[in-house]
């Protein structure tokens, strides 16, 4: 795409950039919201999938692919659950199935459920004790047919919920009395992918301990199953040599009973291995400076399937990110090659094998959070069918002609030598346009994390502003994923400093080529993303106005609250204690020089309500205009669809009010911005 300003059409309606009309309107977008927790393939080969939906308060439901094709799905999670487990916070990991028994996790007790999605009664029941108050928690785990059990993680918070202890358990499966479930793993930390292999001989696990985050360090090891079901002898495969620095994930036993995994030993990119055991050597299955895996902030992280394949062949489907874009190939083992497959999806987010196929979760610029069926050749080679069953947004055709397509722009960071990415999205309406002599205003967005990525998928809250004559920017600053461990790591020890830089200098790119209006530069971002727009606000005089979406404005209180995951994390990018005080935005309230918007969750556990309201009071106490909007039964993100609407209309009209010199044309009642009013 050129970066080329568009010629005036005469066919348009002449308006400034901002006031113009949409029809993707903000019930539009809260409604399109919904998110999925994971995917899997029943007994009968039929896709199922959790569903978040914001129209049920982000209820988590798990819905099963229709018998016939074009059919509906069916909800089969009864209306009195909520699938969703808390463990680690951010949960993931919340149901597992074997053929037609499905275990899951339930919102309101933390319990783990069993399910029959088969039988005449479909009631679920618990497998695990009462503790009360979410007192323990699950996450993903795999069913052990040899001892009739389930293993899984299980954080366990009934001596402190500040510093829980995580282990791997078993659950006996085999009778309806509710025992207490048996430890196998202990010691570390933490625990993810416990994976049994078929013969349920081996178990394998991931584990890594304080200070690091899974990322930065990590374990994999395999532990050997006694005939009363202990583990009696352990051996670690990959992590545990002192002059290789790795983090391994995602281990899967082949139905040879081969082990697989996903490190970044050496190169720096994740890439797929595996483990030789007559030897204990690890051995590259295809190297690539390409990531194949993501950073594990939730269980149950699926990059990667084995397929049923004939003869001698052993083949692998998997995803990976290379260049700011997903691609889906096929990975011959044997012969260690890679071809890509030519799908319609730029992002791939989970795969799962099918009978004679598979099914990934993914999305591109002209599509939203979807789940595809893709069915190769006979030779496994190509893909001969490529089928969307379900969208998070499945009515948005009609707005097509509305979207602004995403460029990856690529620009120089204030370290010479250095670069960094963002997704520009220029404003796109089919009956307006602006006079030639205006520019657009922008609005950058800094993703959350910090260690997470932007991504190049449709994005109905992005096209709401580029259809109203809004340019927007999706910024992938050092420290992000997606490009491997050397850039992810321009962050440690300079959060709030590297972030900041890079949304600035991207900021400063836009403006420098043409394309965006100098004058009218806007910031947002959510949780990790807020606290660089507060310090971009605080510390750069860039952008005009911002928006914080439960954003962090206070390093050292978001530390003391900090939940065991992340306990350390912090540390990690901040770096020395004077640094603490002195890239918190909040101690430098005088600093501040334009309006901000604040929206907050009440029951925020990860970034706690107070920061906003510190920031507020010092806002409004020093006299620039600010607003506050807090919302009951919100966490860390918003889920309710009332609250994602609202929040998205405020935005926009403050930023309309504050910086815009337009009118927007819809009708929202703006709430009062203090110091403005």
């Amino acid at each position: 795409m050129s970066m080329a300003a568009p010629a005036a059409s005469q066919d348009k309606v002449t308006a400034p950039y901002g006031s113009w009309k949409s029809p993707i309107t903000a019930d539009i977008v809260s409604g399109a919201d919904k998110r999925l927790g994971g995917i899997a393939v029943d007994g009968d080969g039929r896709l199922i999938w959790l569903e978040t939906r914001p129209t049920e308060s982000g209820r988590g439901v798990l819905v099963k692919e229709s018998e016939t094709a074009g059919g509906e799905p069916i909800d089969i999670t009864p209306k009195e659950f909520s699938v969703r487990t808390v463990a680690q916070d951010y949960g993931g990991g919340d149901f597992k199935i074997s053929g037609h028994t499905l275990l899951f996790s339930s919102y309101k007790d933390q319990r783990l459920y069993k399910q029959s999605i088969s039988s005449g009664d479909p009631s679920p029941v618990p497998i695990t004790p009462d503790y009360g108050e979410q007192a323990v928690r699950y996450a993903d785990g795999i069913f052990d047919s040899r001892f009739d059990r389930y293993v899984t993680v299980r954080e366990d918070c009934r001596e402190s919920s500040l510093n829980p202890s995580t282990t791997i358990v078993a659950i006996d499966l085999s009778d309806n009395n509710i025992q207490e479930p048996k430890v196998l793993v202990g010691g570390s930390d933490f625990y993810a992918f416990p994976r049994v292999d078929s013969k349920g001989e081996r178990i394998a696990w991931i584990e890594w301990s304080h200070p690091n985050m899974p990322w930065d360090k990590a374990e994999l090891w395999v532990g050997y199953i006694s005939e009363n079901g202990d583990i009696c002898k352990r051996i670690c495969v990959a992590g545990c040599d002192p002059t290789l620095l790795e983090s391994p994930t995602e281990p899967k036993w082949s139905s040879r009973g081969e082990l697989f995994f996903i490190t970044d030993r050496k190169s720096g990119f994740w890439n797929l291995y595996r483990w030789i055991e007559s030897s204990n050597e690890v051995v590259a299955v295809y190297a690539l400076d390409a990531e194949f895996s993501k950073p594990l902030w939730v269980f149950g992280i699926s990059s990667y399937e084995f397929l049923q394949s004939g003869g001698q062949k052993e083949l692998i489907v998997c995803s990976y990110r290379q260049n700011g874009r997903s691609c889906l190939g096929i990975l011959d083992v044997v012969n260690s090659s890679l071809s890509a497959l030519d799908i319609p999806f730029t992002d791939i987010n989970s795969i799962s094998s099918g009978i004679d196929c598979f099914y990934i979760e993914g999305a591109s610029a002209v599509h939203p959070l979807s789940l595809a069926k893709v069915t190769l050749d006979d030779h496994k080679s190509e893909a001969v069918d490529f089928k969307i069953i379900w969208s998070s947004s499945a009515d948005i055709s009609e707005y097509k002609s509305y979207f602004s397509l995403p460029e990856l722009i690529e620009f120089p960071t204030e370290v010479p030598g250095q670069n960094a990415y963002a997704y520009f999205y220029p404003p796109s309406n089919p009956i307006y346009q602006a006079s030639q002599d205006e520019k657009p205003p922008l609005l950058l967005e800094s993703h959350g994390g910090p260690t997470y990525e932007a991504h190049q998928s449709l994005n109905l809250s992005i096209q709401y502003w580029t259809s109203r004559g809004w340019a927007f920017v999706d910024v992938n600053y050092g420290g992000s994923t997606g490009y491997g461990r050397e850039f992810r790591e321009r962050l440690l020890g300079l959060w709030g400093i590297v972030d900041v830089n890079d949304c600035c200098s991207c900021a400063k790119f836009l403006v420098d080529s043409g394309k965006v209006d100098g004058e009218r530069l806007c910031a947002t971002g959510g949780s990790a993303g807020g606290f660089t727009t507060l310090a971009a606000l605080a510390f750069k005089e860039i952008f005009k106005a911002g928006a914080s979406l439960y954003g962090i404005a206070d390093l050292s209180m978001l530390r003391a609250g900090m939940p065991k995951f992340e306990s350390h994390y912090i540390d990690n990018l901040v770096g020395s204690e004077s640094a603490y005080f002195e890239r918190s935005p909040i101690n430098f309230v005088d600093k501040f020089s334009c309006p901000i918007i604040l929206f907050q969750g009440l029951e925020d556990k990860v970034v706690p309500p107070e920061q906003a309201r510190k920031i507020y009071l010092a806002l409004k106490k020093k006299g620039l205009p600010v607003a506050l909007v807090q919302y009951e039964g919100e966490q860390h993100g918003f889920r309710k669809a009332e609250n994602i609407k609202f929040t998205l209309e405020q935005q926009m009209v403050f930023f309309a009010r504050v910086v815009g010199r337009f009118e927007v044309a819809d009708q929202i009642t703006p709430i009062k911005i203090d110091n403005f009013d």
